[in-house]
């Protein structure tokens, strides 16, 4: 059956089971006024199966009715990136990095460093989205398998490509490499008309919040350092 969910601020409609509905619930609206959806999942999970067989039929769809919702967002000025998304003080500020670098554990130390100043918004694929000229990230019911998110909209103040070291230093990130770390944590759209759009959205999102990158330990002064150097350089 057809569930109505409110995503990033856009109307979505999905007949899905499973994780997928577990972890959207606090999502789900009772309500449309008739509205029609901006976004329709309708997920091809036994696709997916029969190429990865080692997947289960739950996690199939968890994946694909994420990749419909991407698919969905990119025409409505927004893309999810992987990364882990902490909230302070009224700014998100995103941690993306290959799988395995630390990014949630660099975000779990904003927990530990700050208390209860940090939240998660969301520790796997928070969205981004610019809406009238300003960019926020939003929690997703695309949270991965410990489902840490939030289900609210809050002002960029900065994005943050890891990698590992020795020492913490964190610097300003821009230019081709930086577009192409960002392409890396984003779902690559195969086709012109996606590629096109989302180099676009990337393009303009660089031009607007600051990104960095940081070589960092998993000391609690990294994260004091990132706090500080992004907090002082948000928009």
């Amino acid at each position: 059956m057809t569930q109505y969910y409110r995503i990033a601020d856009l109307l979505v409609a999905m007949d899905s089971f499973g994780r997928t509905v577990r972890q959207a619930e606090p999502y789900r609206i009772d309500n449309t006024d008739g509205i029609a959806p901006d976004i329709e999942i309708v997920s091809d999970y036994r696709s997916l199966k029969e190429r990865q067989p080692h997947l289960s039929e739950d996690d199939c769809e968890y994946l694909t009715t994420g990749g419909c919702f991407y698919r969905g967002l990119v025409k409505h000025g927004g893309m999810m990136i992987h990364s882990s998304a902490v909230v302070m003080d009224g700014r998100a500020y995103l941690f993306s990095a290959p799988c395995g670098t630390g990014k949630s554990t660099h975000t779990k130390l904003w927990l530990k460093t700050f208390g209860e100043r940090a939240q998660i918004l969301n520790d796997d694929k928070p969205a981004v989205r610019l809406v009238d000229g300003k960019w926020y990230a939003y929690g997703t019911p695309w949270s991965g398998k410990y489902d840490i998110n939030i289900n609210t909209r809050v002002p960029i103040g900065g994005i943050c490509v890891l990698r590992r070291g020795e020492e913490n230093k964190i610097e300003p990130f821009g230019g081709v490499p930086a577009i192409h770390a960002l392409l890396e944590q984003t779902a690559r759209l195969r086709t012109p008309e996606y590629m096109q759009a989302m180099l676009e959205l990337i393009d303009k999102l660089l031009r607007d919040v600051p990104v960095w990158e940081m070589e960092c330990n998993m000391e609690p002064e990294a994260a004091m350092l990132s706090h500080k150097v992004m907090s002082e350089n948000a928009r």
